[in-house]
């Protein structure tokens, strides 16, 4: 079952309304890479309690530039910009022991629609990037997006 981060579509409505290019720091810099985006989503996952990693198994992350065309067509997305990040494989909830071929778990995250996002939004890059993650592994662990929302909210208005 494929679980799709939808972090950008929450906030499209204010991307459309922010000028494209207020950020003038990211201008000339050089864009971070796809090992950069790597060390930060693997210092991210380090940053997680001991108890949540020890949950995760043999999932392999992954970082690539664009989701794939097949991906893009299966969930209805006309853009890759669309698509910050993808928990691939079957959640916790659903998993059973006996099933000989349970498949690899992945989690990918997109580097260049998390890039432009970032360009967008102006978020810290690391900052994004853990959220991108910790919400594929939310669906890694059976968590539905209204399920992260929820959780996002509530923590929200704990922090007012």
């Amino acid at each position: 079952m494929k679980h799709v981060t939808d972090f950008p579509r929450r906030e499209r409505h204010r991307l459309r309304e922010r000028q494209h290019h207020r950020h003038g720091s990211h201008r000339h810099a050089a864009p971070p890479t796809l090992d950069d985006i790597e060390a930060m989503a693997t210092q991210a996952l380090a940053d997680l309690p001991a108890e949540f990693r020890q949950h995760l198994g043999d999932i392999v992350f992954r970082v690539q530039d664009f989701p794939d065309d097949e991906t893009l067509e299966a969930l209805g997305l006309e853009s890759p910009f669309d698509l910050l990040g993808l928990y691939h494989g079957v959640d916790m909830a659903r998993k059973s022991f006996i099933d000989p071929h349970p498949g690899i778990d992945q989690i990918y995250l997109y580097r260049r629609p998390i890039l432009d996002y970032w360009v967008h939004e102006g978020h810290h890059l690391a900052d994004i990037v853990r959220h991108v993650l910790v919400h594929e592994i939310g669906h890694h662990f059976g968590l539905s997006d209204d399920d992260m929302h929820a959780i996002e909210d509530s923590a929200d208005e704990e922090d007012q």
